[in-house]
């Protein structure tokens, strides 16, 4: 037997071993906590329903849903109900990308312009990777409307000139929405399948995930959660419901928690659900190694995931948003841990119902304070430098300097940057991070997950 045929076999033995302890532990969990925690959140976020669904060793624990489907029809949510994910979807996008490298049909590495022809040559010289860790340099945009037509993605793709870009590829992080959907495109060209085609063949069907698809028509035959938003007499179905085919891969999944946990159980135990093994384990590997820091942050993202650490626990996760939705997968691999969330409000994700699971099941270290809080004295030289225009290409922002202090313009008015730590600042609720060039002068601002360089 070979050296790694070994090592394998000892996994197996000891996963096999640790089962049934897991499940032991499990068993004595008061899950009653979730139930107080989800009802809260719900009602502080004027959120009408939910579902959740918590995953230990190889099998879910806990399935449930909260709250109503429909403000109109007060139907009760349920854990087989779809739900449309928003950005969640990337690591589906990025786990059939990594899949197709892994079978040898593209090199992430490689100017996708090698497997697509007829781009813009500045764009058909990114790379898988670049597109995956939103290193690309492009701008970022999420229009919720669009054509219901498939032929919609390449349209979109093959209309793109250079003023895509803010900033040359492979220079920072910057969270893009439009990279996903080229690595859509580049799932949908190399595969020579529709995109929501592939990704049914590849990994739906695979992973057992019956229910979940990129159709709308298809969605609509399910039991299904309408999405709402607010509106001043409080939660309000959107009507009619958004959908852009161009922009599927980067957040338009419909999927319930039952179907989610399927993919969690496969991550979290190397590719395998129920002793199959669904997924190569070089692809979870892939999907979950650290490739780029997020400025600001001590978090790294993956290929369509955030990694880092939470209260001592090594995470890999990522939330959606979208017209009508939002989502929050979390998973720790090592303590085999995935926790799914689906709700029907654009942007909820229930972060502390989240965060409930965690403490339940998890061996967490006490929560950590904020340390950015009193403000902190600027020099005049850092007034100075931060001072000025920041660019997403078409879109910008303004820091002007006034009497010795700082201020955001924004189209709401603006307001007052005080510093509360190195390279750390604050307008208001808006957090901001400065990112240095070799001479230590302000090159980028970072916010909110995207990148603004400074323009000269």
């Amino acid at each position: 037997m070979r050296p790694r045929s070994r090592l394998l076999l000892v996994a197996i033995v000891v996963v096999s071993l640790l089962a049934p302890r897991a499940q032991a532990q499990t068993a004595t969990v008061d899950f009653s906590a979730i139930d107080r925690v989800a009802a809260q959140e719900l009602s502080d976020t004027h959120t009408p329903g939910a579902a959740v669904s918590i995953v230990s060793g190889d099998r879910v624990v806990f399935s449930k849903g909260y709250g109503v489907a429909s403000v109109e029809t007060r139907e009760p949510v349920r854990p087989e109900m779809l739900f449309r994910l928003g950005s969640t979807t990337k690591m589906f996008t990025a786990a059939a990308l990594v899949l197709l490298a892994e079978q040898g049909a593209v090199d992430l590495h490689a100017p996708i312009g090698n497997y697509v022809k007829g781009l813009e040559p500045k764009i058909a010289q990114l790379t898988s990777h670049q597109l995956l860790t939103h290193t690309s340099g492009m701008l970022d945009e999420a229009p919720m409307f669009g054509s219901d037509d498939e032929s919609a993605l390449e349209k979109e793709v093959r209309s793109w000139t250079a003023n895509r870009f803010f900033t040359e590829p492979g220079r920072i992080y910057s969270y893009s929405n439009p990279a996903f959907w080229l690595a859509g495109f580049l799932v949908e060209s190399v595969s020579g399948k529709r995109y929501a085609d592939q990704m049914a063949a590849s990994l739906f069907k695979p992973l057992g995930m019956r229910r979940t698809t990129l159709r709308p028509l298809v969605a609509m035959t399910y039991p299904i959660a309408q999405g709402h938003d607010d509106s001043p007499q409080g939660p309000a179905v959107v009507r009619p419901a958004a959908n852009n085919a161009a922009s599927w891969p980067a957040g338009s999944i419909f999927s319930s928690v039952d179907d989610l946990s399927r993919f969690v159980i496969a991550f979290v135990n190397g590719g395998r659900i129920g002793g199959e093994q669904v997924l190569p384990a070089a692809v979870i590997a892939k999907l979950s190694h650290a490739n780029v820091p997020i400025p600001g942050s001590d978090a790294s993202y993956a290929y369509g995931l955030q990694v880092g650490k939470s209260r001592g626990v090594d995470l890999v996760s990522h939330a959606g948003s979208r017209s009508g939705y939002g989502s929050l997968v979390r998973m720790a691999p090592r303590q085999r841990f995935g926790v799914v969330i689906v709700a029907n409000r654009s942007g909820a994700s229930l972060n502390r119902t989240a965060d409930k699971a965690m403490e339940l099941l998890l061996p967490l270290q006490p929560a950590a304070h904020d340390t950015d809080s009193a403000p902190k004295p600027m020099t005049d030289a850092e007034v100075a430098d931060l001072a000025g225009t920041y660019s997403q290409s078409t879109r910008t922002m303004s820091i002007v300097q006034r009497d010795g202090k700082l201020f955001l313009v924004r189209s709401s008015g603006e307001t007052a940057i005080e510093k509360v730590g190195a390279n750390r600042f604050r307008a208001g609720e808006t957090r901001l991070v400065t990112v240095a060039d070799a001479a230590g002068k302000v090159e980028y601002i970072h916010s909110g997950g995207r990148s603004w360089k400074k323009v000269p």
